[in-house]
């Protein structure tokens, strides 16, 4: 994949080059040293030579490339000094010769390998669910450790830790780079997907920062779902997951306006949706759906997939089925309950059934269900101001955007509290 950018901003070039190419780069060096920490100190090396280089060489036309190469130099170097790894010189050398610098225009194939296989080991089986997210965040969603400290509303040196520790567990556990087979596939594959579904909601609505969105997250997320597609074409869970991301992604452009600020559903000119996303995602849940009815279980990725598609086949608002969205996640909470479906069950229920029925879903959760997340006090708002209980409703939108580290997602609930208070 060529990275192209501005020469003009060699510093703009160097961090769109890291966001399209990191993935890719520690995926490849990781196949090339089998070992994840070096890995990614290396990838890191390339990075910081670009910074130092670029503003003054210019940016190479294949950014990816050069990164590639400065890369692959700098293992070499390192398996020169480091006496225990002298015995894999060889080896090394001769994947130098044939493997370790792949032309990324021709290889594509295998390149998007060593992403998948990064994936598989993030999620290896050694790693506790929070260290999988924390290091496929890191090295297959390229976040930084604050942005991962935030989206688990934990500190920076939390994270540091368990991304280190993970990254220690996978040496001890010397584990393979190869993707797994056989009962190994199966049980990961739920974790991956879990972990896939985790990065694509961080690009959908970032959980802090400035923006309300970050697309190239989405895009990756989404990307990699399609990857594992290809790896299990008759799994109707890895359907739903394509199905549900590529609807969801769909709506991206319209979820800010010109001016970047945050649009809400309802309000989205939905001609800006992605039609061709819509159509990939329609024809991967129909393939789920063809799967099911051959009596293949589905779960919950193929019933959130099935939500989204309500959104997707609606022309207008006014068009969309909330009664068979109500009912669609009455299922889903049967499937997998849990506060942040009940919220969303709430919504819908509100929508189809009038707003005190949807109040009547919400209060029934426990106050602290969320812990200090702002989209209880949201969603109450919203549907307070349905009912037309403004001066709770603004109470309920201040509350919220008290809770929110997004500045998008606050202006727009501070927006709302006002409106609210002016009746």
């Amino acid at each position: 994949m060529t990275t192209t950018t501005s020469a003009d901003d060699p510093g703009a070039a160097v961090v769109a080059a890291w966001r399209a190419e990191s993935a890719r780069l520690v995926g490849a060096l990781t196949r090339m040293t089998r070992d994840v920490g070096l890995a990614e100190d290396l990838a890191q090396d390339a990075l910081l030579a670009a910074l130092e280089q670029w503003p003054t060489t210019g940016v190479p036309e294949n950014a990816a490339a050069w990164l590639m190469t400065v890369a692959r130099r700098r293992a070499v170097d390192h398996v020169r000094r480091a006496e225990v790894l002298r015995r894999k010189l060889d080896a090394l050398g001769r994947a130098g010769e044939e493997q370790v610098v792949p032309d990324l225009e021709t290889q594509v194939d295998h390149i998007e390998d060593d992403v998948l296989r990064l994936l598989f080991l993030s999620c290896h089986p050694a790693l506790t669910p929070p260290s999988r997210a924390a290091l496929t965040l890191r090295l297959v969603g390229g976040l930084s450790t604050a942005e991962i400290a935030r989206g688990f509303l934990t500190s920076e040196s939390t994270v540091a830790q368990r991304i280190s520790r993970a990254k220690r567990t996978l040496a001890d556990a010397r584990a393979g780079f190869e993707l797994p087979t056989g009962a190994e596939h199966t049980a990961r594959l739920d974790d991956v997907m879990a972990v896939v579904y985790l990065v694509f909601n961080e690009g959908y609505a970032a959980t802090a920062g400035d923006d309300w969105t970050r697309p190239d997250l989405a895009h990756e997320a989404t990307r990699l779902a399609r990857l594992l597609v290809t790896l299990a074409p008759d799994e109707p869970e890895v359907l739903g997951l394509q199905a549900l991301l590529e609807l969801q992604g769909s709506r991206l452009a319209a979820r800010v306006d010109a001016e970047g600020r945050p649009v809400l559903l309802e309000d989205q000119d939905r001609t800006r949706w992605d039609a061709v996303q819509v159509r990939r995602g329609l024809a991967a849940l129909a393939r789920a759906e063809e799967l099911a009815a051959r009596g293949v279980p589905v779960g919950t990725y193929v019933l959130q997939a099935s939500i989204a598609a309500e959104h997707a086949r609606a022309a207008r608002p006014e068009d969309t089925r909330w009664r068979r969205i109500a009912s669609l996640y009455d299922v889903l909470a049967g499937a997998a309950p849990g506060p942040v479906v009940e919220v969303n069950r709430a919504v819908a229920h509100g929508r189809a059934h009038g707003a005190d029925a949807g109040l009547a879903v919400l209060d029934a959760l426990a106050p602290d269900a969320l812990g200090a997340s702002p989209l209880v006090p949201s969603v109450r708002g919203d549907l307070l101001e349905r009912a037309g209980r403004h001066d709770q409703a603004a109470a309920a939108f201040t509350q919220a955007a008290s809770r929110s580290t997004n500045a998008g997602e606050r202006s727009v609930l501070l927006r709302r509290a006002e409106d609210n208070r002016r009746g």
